[in-house]
């Protein structure tokens, strides 16, 4: 940064702002388009996108099918926020800031639509009374959850906003953000020193949260940082980051709604558990081609 920038006395929206996202960001909110949602048959309607937000929901969802709770069943639609998606009035009904993943629980009587990721982990552990961890630690665990959500936007709206998405290259921010990121990191690699999960020795929907982001991060995922950020070097956020990479339930939920990477692990929408056999990009490219 080799400019210095000032302020004016009020900040005016005369050009996008640079980036890989410039098209979609904007000072406002509310929809732009007229646009239905669709619906399925299950009790539960997921409108998302595989960003570490997203699988943060997928991955509980098929937790909870993994631990017994037919109940959980659910509809994934795919929301591509590339295009646009999330500003049509249906999504903006269910979430009225417009991020994905929004979720619509139809299960009882009145419909309740729930918006941000930790709010629907949240939601659906107390629903179902599952990954909350034993009830004497439930404020530690809460507290972790929310670490996760006050943090992640230093790792990826600061760091990997400047490191890889960024018009050009600052040397400022981005040694600010990865100052961040790697504190971040540090605070994980000793509470994980000393606990086999987050929160304790029992896996919640903290670690779920947490996991999708940093250990995204961890494991070689986000923004072809690892190098840059020598995440090799957290020993204890490894051994968890890759315990946790192992579950089936969490290799299914990193699937649904993804649509970019190699087509056997991108399950555009997910109906029914079969669709992870029959219904990834490599078995549809398949059956047209």
């Amino acid at each position: 940064m080799t400019d210095t920038y000032t302020p004016p006395k009020v900040w005016t929206w005369d050009s996008e702002s640079g980036g890989k996202f410039a098209s979609i960001n904007r000072p406002i909110a509310g929809p732009t388009q007229d646009k239905d949602l669709p619906r399925g048959a299950h009790p539960f309607q997921l409108y998302s996108l595989a960003t570490p937000n997203g699988v943060k929901v997928t991955v509980m969802f098929e937790e909870l099918l993994a631990a017994g709770h037919t109940g959980a069943e659910y509809d994934a639609y795919l929301v591509n926020i590339g295009e646009g998606d999330q500003f049509g009035s249906g999504f903006v009904d269910v979430n009225p800031n417009s991020k994905i993943p929004a979720l619509m629980d139809v299960s009882g009587d009145k419909e309740v639509r729930v918006f941000e990721s930790g709010a629907i982990l949240l939601h659906l552990a107390e629903k179902f009374d599952a990954f909350l961890g034993p009830k004497e630690n439930r404020a530690e665990m809460i507290s972790w959850l929310f670490w996760q959500m006050g943090s992640a936007p230093y790792l990826g709206g600061g760091f990997g906003h400047f490191y890889a998405y960024a018009p050009e290259k600052w040397e400022y921010p981005i040694n600010r953000f990865a100052m961040e990121t790697k504190r971040q990191m540090d605070v994980l690699n000793r509470q994980l020193a000393e606990n086999k999960f987050i929160a304790g020795e029992e896996y919640t929907i903290a670690d779920i949260a947490i996991w999708s982001w940093y250990g995204a991060l961890a494991l070689g995922r986000l923004y072809e940082a690892a190098e840059f950020l020598q995440v090799e070097d957290y020993e204890h956020v490894q051994r968890w980051a890759k315990e946790i990479n192992a579950r089936p339930a969490v290799k299914r939920g990193v699937k649904v709604n993804r649509a970019w990477g190699e087509l056997d692990q991108q399950l555009h929408e997910r109906h029914a558990a079969e669709d992870f056999e029959t219904r990834t990009q490599d078995k549809l490219t398949s059956e047209e081609g």
